[in-house]
């Protein structure tokens, strides 16, 4: 009788060592240059406005190009990634999202600019959800959230990153110098990913061409593991299929559960991109000095890396229930941002709380979304709720250029920023019983 061996107990009996934290610091690299995007746009945008006597409406369209693209990416290489595996869509995504940033510098238009901003949107935007599934399926159960929130910290970390390059560079050399930047360091972490980054050991039990890599990984991942010729591989809690299926996103308790999902996620990065994308501009408009408010914007990153670390062994050991309290606890924060007349000290700690709470919310979404969907479609549920959440994440800025262009005060302006965080925590306080139970009847029933 050939012995089977369940890949799930594999991870879960395991501790960590060097081959998770090889994993971890690969991941985190290339979330950094998703962090850097971001944070560059933004800091360009007033040279870009400058040289090209843009408007404020124009500028929201060219902030919200990249993340409009970035609904394509994520279903589509979610798609890839549960056909044809995640080291060979996260490496070539890297190498074209790196390609089209650097394309950027050549632009002398804004037209230009949108396009090639668009296309590298679609890389980098597929590439994020692909790299989560690849870490939460090599992850115990047990840590399972923890490294998901570590390797996403490198989003935070690396836009935090554009407002010292900007500091240092741009009065010398343009905002085309943080482009430059950003298109040359994933072309770099490709070609490292190529050589060092690993396929996904449960991507690989479900395709049985495929068993020599798997053993291989297993054998460096487990050497103590006895694996025989006629060894059978299981993946324990779930559906073993091959097959990928697009409507099991929404088949049984994922019916309710996904759609809850994506209402968080939009909301989430809407919030985000709205705040890391307008809050230099509706400052410094409103009379803070810019470095002032470039530092502000910094902390909101920096405060969101925070929320990532305390959170995360509470999203390991009590589940979803962090997130529903911190998007409570965003509300007021934000509704105090735009407040005239606040003292430099307790404008700085409302930013800090709100990338904190903001930021804290996503690091949620992210690392338990993944823990609902089973292998064969995991990388097409994150994606889609990547996909939706890069909806909210371009129209947050078109929604800040209307706010901004039609001259409303600050304060009015943050407070319009409370409303779909409302939407947020009704929506996570639907899904915190619903993801206990669900995540119970799987451990419940091994099949």
């Amino acid at each position: 009788m050939a012995k089977v061996i369940d890949i799930e107990r594999v991870f879960d009996d395991q501790k960590i060592g060097s081959f998770h934290i090889k994993l971890l610091l690969l991941s985190f690299l290339v979330l950094m240059t998703d962090g850097f995007d971001l944070g560059a746009a933004a800091y360009a945008g007033p040279g870009i406005l400058k040289e090209w006597n843009l408007s404020g409406r124009e500028l929201g369209a060219l902030f919200s190009s990249s993340l409009a693209a970035g609904f394509i990416g994520p279903p589509l290489f979610g798609f890839l990634s549960d056909k044809f595996g995640r080291k060979r869509v996260i490496v070539c995504g890297a190498y074209f999202f790196g390609l089209f940033t650097l394309a950027a510098v050549l632009t002398n238009s804004l037209i230009e600019l949108i396009a090639v901003r668009a296309l590298a949107g679609v890389a980098l935007g597929g590439m994020l959800p692909i790299v989560v599934t690849l870490n939460n399926e090599f992850a115990p159960a047990r840590v399972r959230a923890t490294l998901v929130v570590l390797i996403f910290t490198g989003v935070t970390f690396g836009g935090g990153l554009p407002g010292f390059i900007a500091a240092k560079l741009m009065g010398e050399y343009g905002w085309r110098s943080l482009f430059w930047i950003g298109g040359i360091a994933p072309i770099v972490i490709a070609s490292i990913l190529a050589i060092a980054l690993p396929e996904s050991i449960k991507f690989l039990a479900l395709r049985p061409r495929r068993r020599n890599e798997l053993v291989t990984l297993l054998k460096a991942l487990r050497p103590d593991l006895v694996i025989h010729p006629d060894t059978e591989f299981v993946i324990s809690g779930e559906e073993n299929r091959s097959r990928f299926s697009m409507p099991a996103l929404l088949e049984g308790r994922l019916a309710v559960l996904t759609p809850l999902f994506w209402i968080s996620n939009f909301v989430a990065v809407m919030s985000l991109y709205f705040m890391n994308q307008w809050m230099p501009t509706v400052l410094s408009a409103s009379g803070i000095p810019v470095a002032q408010a470039a530092i502000a914007t910094t902390l909101f990153q920096f405060g969101g890396t925070l929320a990532g670390f305390i959170s995360m062994r509470f999203l390991d050991k009590y589940g979803f229930i962090p997130v529903p309290i911190l998007f409570a606890c965003s509300i007021p924060i934000a509704a105090c941002i735009g407040i005239p007349n606040l003292s430099p000290y307790f404008l700085v700690a409302l930013v800090f709380g709100a990338g904190f709470c903001i930021l804290g919310v996503q690091f949620g979404n992210i690392a338990t979304e993944a823990n609902i969907y089973p292998t064969y479609i995991r990388a097409w549920g994150v994606g889609s709720n990547f996909a939706i959440g890069r909806i909210g994440g371009a129209l947050g800025p078109l929604l800040g250029g209307f706010a901004f262009g039609a001259k409303l005060p600050a304060q009015q302006i943050f407070l319009i920023a409370t409303l779909p965080l409302i939407v947020g925590l009704i929506a996570t306080l639907a899904i915190m019983p619903l993801y206990r139970r669900h995540i119970r009847m799987l451990k419940a029933d091994p099949r």
